[in-house]
């Protein structure tokens, strides 16, 4: 494990964690003052970034200070900056969770050209003057009421007096800081009682640590984006709380995660992950399209015709790069993730029409009715009902490989999920296979309603796609023309040159 001398003499270690791309995330743990094993990968984060994660003084492979004030978290800021030093980094990407949220934001107040992003997870709100008091924590509990465990955990809360030991206290209120108290949340839980330093944890929050004033003041001089991710069921911080957080720096984005705790990467790591990896991508932006918030990139000039890439089921916004990229030289090209793919919100509530809205919102949203809008299958079907719905959303339209709305013969049969991590929410794919075993007729009846010029590009005899139903979709949508290109279902990356060459040819 690498090690580094920091302000004062004291040697602290750091463990590097993943192969991600971009410059490392610092990330530092809570606790307070718990060894950093209890982050493990944050929910896989690694896939995304690789993480520095510092084991604070006198925590795991960290050596204890010759002075325990040192404990305080206003004297750890040095640690910090030692590190950002040590590592040889400008700047940093640094991630605090829970006490240590208190940590990264001081650091930010002390350094704030140092800081490129700054992402605070259940960041418990000492240092900007926003602590839980006893009251409201006792409060936002009560979202358990209805759980098995909460009467005894209750009556156990009843217990807890100034003399009662600190491990004491937090098994106590253990089963209150998670979305889920499942196996996996316990067995988290029971660790943290060989991994917190008690002594230093006692320290940490000492008199004088924190000048919320003069931090909020500071904090006026940083330019750096900040992402506060909250639970939903945390009682400390409450999404209020950390909505009112995100106030105090200039430019900050709330998250609130559904059903989560103050452990979100235990109770759900990929909603955990979407957010932060959208939000350290250089290339990412987001916007909330009714309250479902979608990662998007975006090339081009900004002065340039918009043209927006939508992508099929089971895949996302990259998957378009090499076809962005060439459009990108006279237009400006979006590229969203729907909802429950890539690094968009997985909210349930799929299906054509949800996904027909959610187009016409995010059209909407970034300004653009009349783009031309390039989609595949699934994408596709979304933007010919949302164009024979709102005309005047979409320019022009090109249709890669849809499915049109004849009932399946065989119906397809309930789809069995597969093992492990998926690309998308799994209730997509039963929800949209059947709705294409039973369609809703409109959608068809509804085409001669389509004003936009329309390009239907069909695959050929090796896609699964009938072509005599785009033949006959073509026909239907009044002016649409059909281009056969040989090459399957995904002709954007098959017959790449091909498929620029037509969609070029039509107008882009």
């Amino acid at each position: 494990m690498p090690k580094f001398t920091t302000y004062d003499g004291t040697e602290l270690a750091y463990r590097t964690l993943g192969e991600g791309d971009g410059e490392p995330l610092i990330c530092l743990p809570g606790g307070p003052m718990r060894d950093a094993a209890y982050l493990g990968d944050l929910g896989g984060l690694t896939a995304h970034r690789t993480l520095v994660v510092l084991d604070a003084r006198g925590t795991g492979a960290s050596a204890e200070p010759a002075d325990p004030g040192t404990y305080r978290c206003d004297r750890q800021v040095g640690d910090v900056e030692a590190l950002r030093a040590h590592l040889g980094l400008e700047r940093i990407d640094l991630l605090g969770h829970s006490a240590a949220g208190n940590l990264a934001t001081l650091y930010a107040a002390a350094h704030p050209e140092r800081i490129r992003s700054l992402v605070l997870v259940t960041s418990r709100g000492w240092a900007l003057g926003l602590g839980t008091t006893d009251e409201e924590w006792d409060e936002a509990v009560e979202v358990f009421a209805d759980e098995p465990w909460y009467p005894q955990a209750r009556a156990g809360l009843a217990t807890i007096g100034p003399d009662t030991p600190l491990p004491r206290v937090l098994e106590i209120t253990a089963p209150f800081a998670y979305g889920r108290w499942d196996a996996a949340a316990q067995e988290h839980a029971a660790a943290a009682e060989h991994e917190i330093r008690w002594e230093a944890a006692s320290a940490y929050h000492g008199e004088g640590a924190y000048t919320p004033e003069t931090t909020r003041r500071a904090l006026t001089a940083l330019t750096a984006p900040v992402l506060i991710l909250a639970g939903e069921y945390d009682a400390g911080p409450t999404p209020a709380k950390a909505a009112a957080a995100a106030a105090c720096f200039p430019d900050a984005e709330l998250v609130v995660l559904p059903g989560a705790g103050h452990f979100p990467w235990v109770d759900d790591a990929d909603a955990f992950v979407r957010p932060i990896a959208a939000f350290l991508d250089p290339e990412v932006r987001t916007v909330t399209v009714d309250g479902v918030r979608l990662a998007y990139r975006v090339r081009g000039p900004e002065d340039a015709p918009p043209v927006v890439l939508v992508h099929g089921r089971g895949e996302n916004g990259t998957g378009w790069h090499g076809v962005a990229e060439e459009l990108a030289a006279d237009h400006r090209v979006y590229a969203p993730d729907l909802r429950g793919h890539g690094l968009s919100d997985r909210p349930g509530g799929y299906g054509f029409a949800e996904f027909r809205d959610e187009l016409g919102g995010f059209l909407r949203a970034l300004g653009l009715a009349g783009a031309t809008v390039v989609a595949h299958s699934m994408g596709g079907a979304a933007a010919y009902l949302l164009a024979q719905r709102e005309p005047a959303l979409i320019g022009r339209m090109v249709l890669e490989e849809p499915p049109v709305f004849f009932p399946l013969d065989p119906p397809r049969p309930v789809a069995e999920r597969p093992e492990g991590p998926l690309a998308l929410d799994w209730d997509v794919v039963t929800t949209t296979d059947a709705q294409l075993n039973a369609p809703d007729p409109d959608w068809r009846d509804d085409l001669p309603a389509i004003t936009a010029p329309t390009l239907v590009l069909a695959g050929g005899p090796t896609s699964h796609v009938p072509q005599e139903h785009l033949s006959w979709l073509a026909e239907r949508i009044p002016g649409a023309r059909l281009v056969t290109i040989d090459g399957g279902h995904l002709l954007h990356a098959s017959r790449h040159d091909e498929f620029l060459a037509v969609i070029r040819e039509f107008g882009l």
